[in-house]
């Protein structure tokens, strides 16, 4: 290899069976792999019981649904097998429809976290943790492990289960739709299930069997949302429980993984740019850790381990120089990160049921997709910046006619690297069903096309984003999809960046704002430290207290100091009163400074103005954003039909098919 190699992950000094017991013991930091399950829990939806009845939830319609993944390849109608490929697949999707049809909308099912162990499936129904013989899934012959009523909790679901290896304990992370706090509870499997242990404010947990047969349970500890602390517990006869490792850098944080075969746990120590991982041993979990690679400014990387074997996914290198390969132990197999997001990122998951009377556009590289209609057509979306190419998604229905008279609700996330969602949402098929069009824009610093992306709409890129998001706009209104007068924008948390940053810079763009949680005081929020998250993020908005370059700059975009006496959209507000994460006090201040200029200007344009709506709709809670709150809902649908001049008498009623009001 390459001098560059100098930077890549450090070989395994010893055999992958003996890692624990050869290396002497070490010091350990820690990191939060978050949101990183991988595909090792499944979804399981149950029926609505009496503990449910009180405060009803919206089912997650298209997880319910099978799913496939388009690429623009997949699509071109230049291939006899595509499309005979694709006539397959039509077939497919009305089965799906047809059985969605026949199927009550009132009874569409809640769906949680599910898990299958040797020959059982672990699960929610109703208010009780159970299980069932993997054969007798479909039926209602399960055993009741644990009544989550007794954590006298408002609501309880469950989150994650993890069982241990004999299936001598089960451990499932319990927490409500209002916080984000989770209670991690041990259950002894026996012909009288009992709770052996409970412990609070649990983020990640894995199990692992020592020599002795003994299942020894890992778990983090979340503290004021900072994930620094590992412990490790045993139960019955030798009951303990002890911290394991403490991670001293508070910008980081820690997440525990089970390598797929179970063969390690991986501790994994990461920020937003940098990871460090070490494997403990699971078949000698007493032993010390084993570093894999220190961390390494700039560096990202995951393993996992098949057959003695590690691989190892990491950013390094030129995407073209190293691919996926087996290896021997003491010599890590390496991908290159952005060249696994390139593969990646060709496809894109569509729910299915949003597939029904629709069209979807994909906009990218100079390609428009039909995936119900296959077409194309010479279109793109180009950054008014610097002529960057950024992909959109693009639903409305196929009957549709006159789309520049339809309304346009438009999303946008794009910050830390994520995609932005397009899961499906009884809402959104409700707007599409009355006409409207949805389209969600990709915009840099998202995930959609691999490290890049990110990082050109990160620290003192962020502009592009909003760049994006404008070109996305005016492109749409170019090629004939709705108009200003009929557009509103919608986004949640630090999408509320772009959102607020171009409600400053170019307002006429839009008619309503739909905001959840949003971030709009970043200056101000990135120079206090004592708040949770301040230290983590610091990779995706800088560091304003000690560089004024990063300084100068966030007071370029930030929605709070941008604010100015002119004409804004109406603007819809949601915000949670304990949310930890985007504090209410930041969201209080921007709403009072922008309806002061907005008063302002109303003043300057003299009688006859009409000033635009701007609502502060304060939530109770300590959750960073609630789903499925049916307030929530009813409130931004009607809001955004009242500033666009619809008739809403359709809508909600279609809404009722799908909540219990």
């Amino acid at each position: 290899m390459q001098q560059k190699t100098k930077l890549f992950l450090q070989a395994l000094k010893y055999s992958i069976p003996h890692l624990g017991k050869c290396m002497q013991k070490q010091h350990l930091n820690h990191c939060n792999f978050a949101d990183h399950y991988y595909n090792r829990i499944k979804l399981k939806k149950y029926h609505l019981n009496k503990c449910l009845q009180t405060k009803p939830k919206i089912s997650e319609l298209a997880r319910n649904t099978p799913s496939r993944s388009f690429s623009h390849k997949e699509l071109l109608p230049t291939k006899q097998e595509n499309k005979k490929s694709l006539s397959k697949n039509m077939d497919a999707f009305e089965k799906v429809r047809a059985k969605l049809e026949t199927q009550p909308q009132e009874e569409y099912e809640i769906i949680n976290a599910e898990i299958k162990h040797g020959g059982f499936v672990y699960y929610q129904e109703g208010c009780c943790l159970v299980r069932c013989k993997d054969e007798e899934a479909d039926n209602d012959n399960y055993e009741v492990l644990f009544n989550l009523e007794e954590l006298k909790l408002d609501q309880p679901f469950i989150d994650c289960i993890r069982v241990a290896p004999d299936e001598k304990y089960v451990a499932a992370k319990i927490r409500t739709e209002d916080s984000e706090a989770s209670t991690c509870v041990v259950v002894k499997l026996s012909d009288q299930p009992v709770m052996e242990a409970s412990f609070p404010n649990v983020s990640s947990f894995e199990w692992v069997k020592d020599e002795d047969e003994e299942d020894v349970l890992f778990y983090t500890f979340q503290r004021n949302l900072r994930c620094h602390d590992v412990y490790r517990a045993t139960f019955g006869d030798n009951k303990r429980n002890e911290r394991f490792y403490t991670e001293k850098d508070p910008s980081y944080f820690i997440f525990l993984y089970l390598t797929k075969d179970s063969r390690f746990l991986t501790m994994n120590i990461m920020n937003k740019t940098t990871s460090e991982v070490w494997l403990v041993d699971g078949l000698s979990p007493w032993d010390p850790p084993v570093l894999i690679q220190k961390r390494i400014r700039g560096v990202l990387y995951y393993v996992e381990h098949r057959d003695d074997e590690l691989y190892i996914l990491t950013n390094v290198g030129e995407p073209t120089e190293f691919k996926l390969m087996r290896t021997a132990a003491d010599t890590p197999a390496i991908m290159n990160w952005d060249l696994f997001f390139t593969m990646k990122r060709n496809t894109k998951v569509i729910d299915m049921d949003m597939f029904k009377d629709h069209c979807v556009l994909f906009l990218k590289h100079s390609n428009l997709l039909y995936v119900n209609v296959i077409g194309l057509a010479d279109d793109s979306v180009r950054s008014l910046k610097d002529g960057k190419l950024v992909p959109m998604t693009v639903f409305h229905k196929t009957d549709s006619e006159d789309l520049q008279k339809k309304p346009l609700l438009v999303h946008v996330y794009g910050a830390y690297g994520m995609d932005l969602k397009m899961n499906f949402k009884p809402e959104r098929r409700v707007l599409v069903d009355d006409g409207w069009i949805l389209a969600y824009c990709h915009v840099r610093g998202g995930g959609e096309l691999g490290l890049q992306w990110h990082a050109d709409g990160r620290l003192t890129k962020k502009l592009n984003g909003l760049a994006d998001l404008e070109a996305c706009i005016k492109t749409l209104h170019s090629q004939g999809f709705s108009q200003p007068s009929l557009t509103a924008l919608t986004a949640f948390s630090a999408g509320g960046v772009l959102v607020g940053a171009l409600c400053n810079s170019n307002p006429a763009l839009l008619r309503a704002v739909t905001l959840e949680a949003p971030f709009l005081d970043v200056l101000n929020t990135m120079m206090d430290t004592t708040l949770p998250l301040t230290l983590e993020e610091l990779e995706e908005w800088g560091n304003p207290s000690s560089d004024e370059k990063h300084k100068n700059y966030i007071k370029r975009y930030c929605p709070y100091q941008n604010i100015k006496p002119q004409h804004y959209p109406s603007i819809h507000i949601t915000a949670y009163e304990n949310d930890e994460r985007v504090p209410l006090k930041g969201i209080v201040n921007y709403t009072k400074k922008l309806q002061e200029a907005i008063t302002k200007h109303a003043e300057d344009t003299g009688e006859g103005y009409q000033a635009p709506n701007i609502i502060l709709d304060i939530q109770p809670g300590g959750n960073h954003v609630i789903e499925d709150s049916h307030k929530k809902i009813t409130a931004q649908i009607k809001f955004l039909y009242e500033e666009l001049g619809l008739d809403n008498t359709s809508v909600f009623e279609d809404l009722k098919k799908f909540l219990k009001f």
